[in-house]
């Protein structure tokens, strides 16, 4: 009997040694609550359950997933991407024709991206607002050989007006776009260079003017630039041929360095803008789904605090409606974390909404509803049901914020980040949930007159 004694006894300490604080969250709200009734209670209570998800966020860590460091990985994600579209549009059921023909569109992308890591051309775009002539674009090629194989893509003079200002996709795609521009900068320019892809290759040729001090024209244009282009200015003048082998010298040892590896880094930074393209159309998707998940969690969250015997029970409801929340939202969001992970991550957006002042204020608001309508006295601790519903959108919300946000960033990033975004994401959240206030007060009164009519 001794061993199987010593077993139990080893299994209750281990238990208590991974779950103390939850049970010091449910003891300080009992203790605290048993003696303390009526509105002041709610705030407690959560105070409480605020304290115990702080001593699980210290031990516990949220992971995320790593970025993609290679074009294979990054086609595995795309294809993810893919994947989840159709089990969410699925699931909403809505315009099925236009589902397939976006979802066909978006295959149509991948694909070519995918062919064209077979393809060993090097591809150059030259654009501009102003036109290539042909000597030109004769006078780059004779002057900066490559040693791979050479595609090239001119383009005809960019929109100088466009309400997209974005490019096509033949140009985003290049391995290095090169930009013809006259002094003094235009607008449109200086328009189309900003909407350019951040890790885009670039070589910005500026035609130097025929004045003796164009340097200092030079350094007024690198001024007016975005400074991740200052950098990138070639000096050139075509009407010079003399001068355009030392002009140009320095695109040729630009277009000389892009190898295969060049090309490998510029394919993944395709597959990545892709990504993030398809995940702004994703996170539309799963924000629907979201909002009904949300409207069934927060009246369930209210209707158990309505039912629980005892005040210091609203944190075993709480914790168990927003567990399931929680894990439905991590199916919504691909996210691999586990219960006590998202719960990790759900404390410091929980610590921020109680040091905000969230649960006070909705307290004051939802009072004067309470007043408005005498039969929802009937209810039992209906300010404490109300702000748990109110509370459950607050943090619902920005836990969904927080986990599109956190969609790859570096693990080691993870913790600093949410300690950072936490009070915004909250404060944001509370401000989007207030805009709809009046929409949760009319869905808020329903629900009183339904829990009064039960009481009755």
């Amino acid at each position: 009997m001794a061993p199987a004694g010593s077993a139990v006894s080893g299994l209750i300490r281990g238990t208590l040694q991974r779950q103390w604080p939850w049970l010091a969250a449910l003891g300080g709200g009992y203790l605290l609550l048993e003696s303390v009734h009526g509105p002041l209670s709610s705030l407690l209570s959560l105070t409480a359950a605020g304290a115990g998800l702080l001593l699980l966020g210290g031990r516990q860590k949220s992971p995320v997933q790593q970025k993609p460091r290679s074009t294979a990985a990054w086609l595995e994600r795309c294809e993810q991407v893919l994947a989840s579209f159709d089990r969410l549009s699925g699931a909403l059921d809505q315009a099925p024709d236009r589902f397939k023909q976006d979802q066909q569109l978006r295959r149509e992308q991948l694909d070519r991206l995918q062919q064209r890591s077979l393809d060993p051309h090097l591809s150059l775009a030259l654009v501009g607002t102003d036109p290539w002539t042909e000597a030109e674009q004769g006078a780059l090629l004779a002057h900066c050989p490559s040693v791979r194989p050479l595609r090239l893509h001119r383009s005809h003079p960019l929109p100088v007006a466009t309400d997209l200002w974005h490019w096509p996709e033949a140009f985003r795609y290049c391995d290095l776009v090169v930009y013809k521009v006259s002094l003094p900068l235009k607008a449109v320019d200086l328009r189309w260079l900003e909407a350019l892809p951040e890790q885009q290759g670039l070589c910005l040729l500026v035609e130097r003017p025929e004045v003796a001090d164009w340097r200092l024209s030079l350094e007024q244009l690198q001024q007016q630039l975005p400074e991740r282009l200052r950098q990138h200015c070639l000096p050139w003048n075509p009407a010079h041929a003399e001068q355009l082998a030392s002009d140009l010298l320095p695109l040729a040892k630009v277009i000389a360095e892009l190898g295969p590896q060049a090309s490998e880094r510029n394919q993944q930074r395709c597959l990545e803008d892709l990504h993030a393209s398809w995940q702004l159309e994703l996170e539309q998707l799963r924000r629907q789904h979201w909002q009904m998940l949300v409207q069934r969690t927060q009246w369930s969250v209210a209707a158990g605090v309505v039912v629980a015997p005892l005040p210091s029970l609203d944190l075993v409801v709480l914790a168990a409606a927003n567990g399931l929340m929680l894990q439905e939202m991590a199916r919504l969001w691909d996210c691999p974390w586990s219960l006590e992970q998202l719960q990790a991550a759900a404390a410091q957006l929980a610590k921020a909404a109680l040091s905000l002042g969230v649960i006070e204020w909705s307290s004051q608001a939802l009072g004067s509803l309470i007043k408005l309508h005498g039969a929802t006295w009937l209810v039992g601790g209906a300010m404490q049901a109300l702000s748990a519903a109110y509370l459950t959108r607050v943090v619902g919300r920005a836990m969904a914020d927080y986990m599109a946000l956190a969609a790859g960033v570096p693990e080691q990033e993870l913790e600093a980040l949410l300690q950072r975004q936490a009070p915004l994401l909250v404060a944001r959240a509370a401000e989007e949930e207030r805009l709809d206030w009046a929409q949760f007060l009319q869905t808020a009164r329903s629900w009183l007159q339904a829990q009064s009519a039960l009481q009755a």
